[in-house]
């Protein structure tokens, strides 16, 4: 007797736990491969414009003029563009204030684009947290749904009078379809979780950098401007 060990033959005379098990997979995969898609992209978006945004910012042209551009493409501008209107923001309303100390000036626009940055990096690790889950998590699903199987399995075997290979067969390999399918759904998630940690780290240290590259501008405006104010006799 010979029997068809085919994927599909094999999930439909599986028992109902294993088959929501896969399907439970299967539908979680599908989701995992949506979010790694929506990832890859955003973050060609965000290095593209990152890298537009650096090459105008170091190109020698007005911050003003800079600022102003940054506020009115704020919510299709780059990350580091964001954080940059930020520290400016902060810097002129405390330059309003009559603030004149360089050192209250810079604490106020790094503070600003600090708080900037961490809500940038939250946005750039949406989605992270679930691709890491699905890969941590599918595989003992799957072992689930493949000792449930087993389980199942046995006991159907319990009332044959005469047990054998080709009887054994059928029913293990219905069980090890759901670890199939957790592997299935968690190798891609793990190695899109490590690639996408990686390039979010990169993304990370550009835009320290360049908080501090801007602090040190910002310092040198404000120290001019303080320099160039006029000193007040007793």
């Amino acid at each position: 007797m010979t029997h068809d060990f085919s994927i599909w033959t094999l999930l439909r005379d599986a028992s109902w736990v294993v088959q929501a098990v896969v399907l439970l997979l299967l539908g979680v995969s599908i989701a995992s491969w949506a979010a790694i898609f929506r990832k890859i992209f955003a973050l060609k978006r965000v290095r593209r414009q990152t890298d537009a945004f650096e090459r105008d910012f170091w190109s020698g042209g007005s911050l003003h003029d800079l600022y102003l551009a940054a506020v009115n493409n704020a919510r299709e501008g780059s990350p580091m563009e964001r954080i940059f209107a930020s520290g400016m923001r902060e810097f002129h309303k405390l330059r309003e204030r009559r603030i004149a100390q360089p050192d209250t000036l810079l604490d106020g626009a790094r503070r600003a684009m600090r708080a900037a940055y961490q809500r940038e990096l939250d946005a750039l690790e949406v989605n992270l947290s679930f691709l890491g889950s699905v890969g941590s998590v599918s595989p003992y699903v799957g072992l689930f749904g493949t000792v449930w199987g087993i389980m199942h399995a046995f006991t159907g075997l319990g009332s044959m009078a005469q047990v054998t290979l080709a009887t054994v067969a059928p029913a293990i390999a219905e069980a090890l379809v759901a670890t199939a399918i957790g592997l299935f759904a968690a190798i891609p998630a793990v190695v899109a979780y490590n690639r996408f940690a990686h390039d979010i780290d990169r993304l990370a240290n550009r835009l320290e950098t360049f908080i501090e590259e801007f602090s040190n501008i910002l310092h040198r405006n404000a120290g001019s401007a303080a320099s160039a104010a006029p000193v007040m006799g007793g």
